[in-house]
């Protein structure tokens, strides 16, 4: 109960600022931030470090395409989801703090980050499958990120105008019956234009060989081909001199 009601607060909050504009004390913490440190704990579980806050997306349950991950459980002040899939939201339980845990469409604030998400199909048959998913846009450190979760939709254009362009992108890339396959995933990033690309949802030596049903990496990097690539460990810092000064790169993390 007592996570519920905070969660409510969050939502509320926000609501509020977004009628009355940007604060100068807003306004002032953005301008003052250094970046964000970005780690990658799997799939497409990360952990963004920034604004003196930290961000936690889509905790993971080990299994299927994610079964040799290590667990996602890392401190954070709050919590996105996508889905309640076990790949996107399977793990919210026992994580240290016992952060709130945001999984409806809406808009938040955790001072100074503002976050709102948006709600789309979880897969290529009206959502009768797999539901919703929720597309997360926040900015935090200088850059405005978005995060894709697990979008399997075209993006339209009423999702264009409520996400604009993302300084960062994450977008799914190994396609399966629930996400965005390399081809998809291409149409969605020429969609928003993003400046920074890091691919998410493909398969990787952590997947369980019989039970994961998703691509690898190639295909997409394939249809991207020309586009700059940039190759990390788990964790990379980025700030507004990461950006590229035009066109756009592609941040492989992992």
């Amino acid at each position: 109960m007592q996570r519920r009601r905070f969660v409510r607060q969050f939502g509320m909050g926000f609501a509020t600022a977004l009628g009355l504009g940007l604060t100068s004390t807003w306004r002032s913490a953005q301008a003052q931030s250094s970046g964000v440190t970005v780690r990658s704990l799997g799939h497409t579980s990360f952990l963004f470090e920034g604004n003196g806050r930290r961000i936690l997306t889509n905790p993971f349950r080990s299994i299927g395409c994610t079964a040799g991950y290590p667990s996602p459980a890392v401190a954070s002040d709050v919590v996105l989801i996508s889905s309640r899939l076990f790949d996107e939201g399977g793990l919210l339980e026992g994580l240290p703090g016992n952060p709130p845990i945001l999984s409806e469409q809406g808009e938040y604030e955790l001072p100074p980050i503002r976050m709102k998400s948006v709600e789309v199909d979880h897969d290529r048959e009206g959502g009768r499958r797999f539901g919703s998913n929720l597309i997360w846009r926040w900015e935090q450190g200088g850059l405005t990120f978005v995060h894709m979760g697990g979008a399997a939709a075209p993006v339209s254009v009423e999702e264009q105008i409520q996400l604009g362009r993302p300084d960062v992108m994450l977008v799914p890339v190994g396609g399966g019956p629930k996400a965005y396959d390399a081809e998809e995933a291409v149409a969605a990033i020429r969609a928003l234009n993003p400046r920074i690309v890091i691919p998410t949802h493909y398969r990787t030596a952590a997947a369980d060989d019989e039970t994961c049903d998703i691509a690898g990496l190639q295909p997409f990097l394939d249809r991207m081909s020309g586009t700059p690539t940039r190759q990390s460990g788990s964790t990379v810092s980025l700030s507004t001199g990461s950006l590229p000064s035009s066109g756009m790169v592609i941040q492989i993390m992992g």
